[in-house]
């Protein structure tokens, strides 16, 4: 019963995580948009606001994750290759939310030099990756 408890609450996490992950950018779309002071500032309030509790979901979906590998050996033995790639698409996930984090230090100390169009396609990714990780939980390919 708490195997099922444990991994309904990562589900919640990585959905609160990605939630976090797919609105930070497009308030990037928006700093990188706006030459207004008070815009700015209210703006970079939210996504410093936004990127702390995002990164607090983060480690606890990667914390009852873990707790589901090595505490209930999901994913681990024979015939479980699907979970090493997912943990590859889970390094490169942590890496965007990395990114964000880069970005974000950029914007705050006005040395942003991308645009608007470049915030909208990285905004993309994470649906990318999500797709990835779903697909090979649900499929189990190999």
């Amino acid at each position: 019963m708490l195997y099922l408890w444990v991994k309904a609450f990562h589900i919640v996490f990585i959905a609160s995580w990605f939630a976090g992950l797919f609105y930070l950018p497009r308030i990037y779309v928006n700093l990188a948009q706006t030459s207004d002071p008070s815009v700015q500032a209210c703006l970079l309030g939210m996504a410093r606001r936004l990127f702390r509790f995002t990164t607090i979901l983060a480690i606890i979906a990667i914390a009852l994750g873990l707790w589901l590998y090595i505490g209930f050996g999901v994913g681990m033995g024979p015939g479980n290759g699907w979970m090493h790639a997912k943990l590859f698409f889970v390094l490169l996930i942590i890496g965007y939310h990395h990114a964000c984090s880069v970005m974000l230090r950029k914007f705050e100390q006005g040395r942003n030099t991308r645009s608007h169009k470049f915030y909208r396609w990285f905004n993309e990714v994470p649906v990318l990756l999500l797709v990835a990780v779903v697909l090979l939980v649900v499929l189990k390919p190999f």
